[in-house]
Formats: structure tokens, sequence, C-alpha cells
């Protein structure tokens, strides 16, 4: 009896191990950013609108400012012109920078367009797809006395696949900007 538990067991180790091979399965990269809260900024600016408590926010004397996210390595600039009669000059100066990234980009899918008719608010938000310095760029203006542009960057040389993750997540809150800005 002795001997037939032993022939059963080294048959069993025998016969256990095939030489099958099954392949390791492929691994995918997971991001989770936390969910986004937002707080009211104020200024002595002719505009304020919400920014994620997630990012910093600095001003400039000419009401230019950086908003600084600094666990993404990126950071919104912003830009402010008081329109002086000069309204086209400036949306096509900005239209233009945006445009100086066809060289580079793989596409400049139609902008995203943005109204608010109770507060003045008409924008377009720009997706640049492809290894650009900048992925997201928007306008906003009431048309007739300010114009506030802005533009993503990333401290990072560009690699469009790999900061996708971080260009949707940071999208939403320029969408957010957008719709809570109110011109003073």
């Amino acid at each position: 009896m002795k001997k037939f538990s032993v022939v059963i067991i080294l048959a069993v180790f025998l016969f256990s191990c095939g030489n099958e091979i099954v392949p390791k399965p492929k691994p995918y990269l997971t991001l989770k950013y936390p969910i986004s809260s937002y707080k009211k900024i104020e200024t002595n600016c002719p505009y304020s609108f919400e920014i994620s408590n997630l990012a910093n926010i600095n001003f400039k004397n000419n009401c230019w400012a950086s908003i600084e996210y600094p666990q993404l390595k990126a950071t919104i600039h912003i830009s402010y012109r008081k329109v002086e009669g000069n309204l086209n000059e400036i949306l096509k100066e900005i239209e233009k920078l945006t445009f100086e990234h066809t060289i580079k980009a793989d596409a400049i899918p139609d902008y995203r367009p943005f109204e608010n008719l109770d507060e003045k608010v008409f924008g377009k938000l720009y997706n640049i797809e492809g290894n650009v310095a900048t992925n997201i760029q928007f306008r906003v203006t009431d048309s007739v006395k300010n114009v506030l542009s802005g533009a993503l960057y990333f401290y990072a040389k560009p690699n469009y696949d790999s900061i996708v993750p971080a260009i949707k997540y940071l999208e939403k809150d320029i969408i957010h900007l957008i719709e809570t800005l109110e011109w003073k």
C-alpha cells in the first residue's frame, strides 16, 4: 500500500507539470485623479472665476495669472487684454498663436464654443492633439471691453500619448473656469 501511494504521488507530480505556456495579461496604467472641488477667486481685475482646490494661482500687475497644478507639473497661463476698439485684432492674434501649433500638431479639431448671455461670456476652447507645447488653449470675451485667453502647459517634454489623461482631467477644470467666469 505504501508503494502504491508513492507511485500515485510521483505520477501526480510528473503529469501535473506540463509545458503549457500561459502569457501574462497585458498591464494597463490606471491613473486616479481626485474629484475636483472649486473655490471662487476674487481679484482687483475686471474678472473673477472658480479654480480647483488643487491649484495655486498667482497674479501679475497687468491681471495676467498663472494657475499651477504642482502634483501634475502643469500650469494654465492666463492673459488679460482690455479692448480699446481693437477686439478683432486681439482675437485674430490669439487665434494665430493657436494655429502656429499646426506644424507639430497631429490635429486641431473644431473648437468648442461657449456662450453665456446672462454673464456676457463668449468663448472658444481648442484641443490641440499631438506633441505640442500646449494642448489646450482658450479665449473668452464679453465682446465689448475684455478678453481673457489661456493655455495649458506641462513641465515635461511633449509626449501626447502619456499626458492625455492629465489633459482630460485639466480640461474639465478649464471648462469650469470658463463657465464660472464673471466680468466686473
